[in-house]
């Protein structure tokens, strides 16, 4: 029996597809077994978003190599596609794989016996058509559920299309199949995931089924505690969507929106489909359906044409949000955006400090919305995360909780009244109310 092991970059939309052709290896006979376990094959599934995507799979390669001198490594994911040929140039890499191969792995690499030369198989990106259902399983708290794949947007700074492909989303009937399936596990929470899941529904330009509808499917059902919906297109994360969240028992109030600037000059730069005037109108019908709601925000920072002054709107306009935290990234340049090609570029030493700026400023959000939830009562979903005799898990509103550890706790509900945050920024809570 041979044995595989799997390494994942990137984002929970990586992670469910890992999991899932890990599955794959196990059905065919192959053993699964950590990374630091002597594998006879490492799959590594990567990522292109930040500049790092080629030093990251070198350092894991490496790793790789040192554990298992004559394993064979296949490397799949967003990385894989855009630069296969780099890529099959790195010393150790046997085989790449593409988006519209990788899972079909099996089936490309058979024996996965090492030729002379590294393998290839990456087609054209119009290729990638093919909807393949996801979903992780190896946390038995939290599943990613994979709801829809690729992206028919522009925006100017994005490889994403050109790595994924088009949107594309499986029938509501099938990945209810996959929800039964999750249902019937330990798992308490699944996590909607995917390039851009407010267009499921959209493949090859025809509309078939629509992203509420799908929610409101998934509500009714049995064996999930709670939904999280993964990051939403302002866009696309319509009154209607909001208003059913607000009074479903299982879609938890948490939303993570991307803005990726506040000046409405650079939105337009970068292709976005949408305003800053939007945004704000989005903001506000969830605050006033959920009060409590945490609303996460993507920006880029140091975006071409970005000027100290268009900086200071987005700073501003952030600031005055009520809004609960920041992922901030700082604009890097990637081969074949429009992005790239641009004038008035940012130097790295101003990206960097607008950078650390909103950083800061996410700390202070991020503080506020904390402070805001003393005393409310809140369901803690508690994991296998311990640490100095604690335990931590997050409330339907994305708060991190601390509680003293206890193993039958795990994977456990409370119900539980908020007092103080901590030194570490976790919420200290009172003893659960209920169970």
């Amino acid at each position: 029996m041979k044995k595989v092991a799997f390494y994942t970059l990137g984002c929970k939309l990586n992670f469910s597809e890992t999991s899932t052709i890990s599955r794959l290896f196990e059905e065919e006979g192959y053993q699964k077994v950590a990374f630091e376990d002597q594998p006879d094959i490492f799959v590594i599934n990567t990522c292109s978003v930040t500049e790092n995507a080629d030093k990251k799979c070198r350092q894991i390669v490496k790793s790789a190599k040192k554990v298992s001198p004559d394993s064979f490594v296949v490397i799949i994911g967003c990385f894989a596609q855009l630069k296969p040929k780099e890529i099959s140039e790195i010393p150790g890499v046997d085989a790449v794989l593409g988006a519209a191969e990788k899972f079909k792995l099996l089936k490309h690499l058979k024996d996965f016996e090492r030729q002379k030369e590294t393998i290839i198989c990456a087609s054209e990106i119009s290729n990638a058509t093919e909807f393949n259902n996801a979903y992780s399983i190896a946390d038995r708290t939290r599943t990613f559920l994979k709801v829809q794949d690729g992206c028919n947007y522009g925006c100017a700074f994005c490889t994403i299309p050109l790595a994924r492909g088009k949107s594309r989303s499986d029938s509501i009937a099938n990945i209810l199949k996959s929800a039964r399936e999750i249902g019937q596990t330990e798992v308490k929470e699944v996590v909607l995931t995917g390039v851009n899941i407010g267009d499921f529904g959209v493949q090859q330009g025809r509309r078939k089924e629509r992203f509420l509808e799908l929610v409101k499917e998934l509500d009714q059902v049995e064996g999930i505690d709670r939904y999280r919906i993964s990051s939403i297109e302002p866009n696309l994360l319509n009154n209607q969507i909001i208003e059913f969240v607000a009074q479903s028992k299982k879609f938890v109030p948490h939303f993570h929106i991307p803005l990726q600037s506040g000046s409405n000059k650079i939105l337009k730069l970068m292709n976005r489909r949408y305003l800053r005037e939007l945004y704000v109108e989005r903001v506000a019908k969830i605050k006033e359906t959920m009060p409590n709601a945490c609303i996460g925000v993507d920006v880029i920072t140091g975006f071409p044409g970005e000027t100290h002054d268009d900086f200071l709107d987005t700073y501003n306009f952030i600031n005055e949000l009520d809004v609960s935290y920041l992922h901030v990234f700082t604009y890097s340049e990637r081969a074949n955006t429009q992005a790239v090609e641009m004038e008035g570029v940012v130097s790295k030493k101003e990206r960097n400090e607008r950078s650390n700026m909103l950083r800061i400023l996410s700390e202070k959000k991020k503080r506020s919305f904390y402070e805001s939830q003393k005393d409310h009562e809140c369901t803690v979903l508690l994991e296998n995360d311990v640490k100095d005799g604690f335990m931590y898990g997050f409330t339907e509103n994305y708060l991190r909780v601390k509680f003293p550890y206890s193993e039958e706790l795990v994977n456990q509900t409370k119900t539980v009244r908020m007092e103080a945050v901590s030194e570490d920024g976790s919420m200290l809570v009172s003893e659960a109310i209920g169970v």
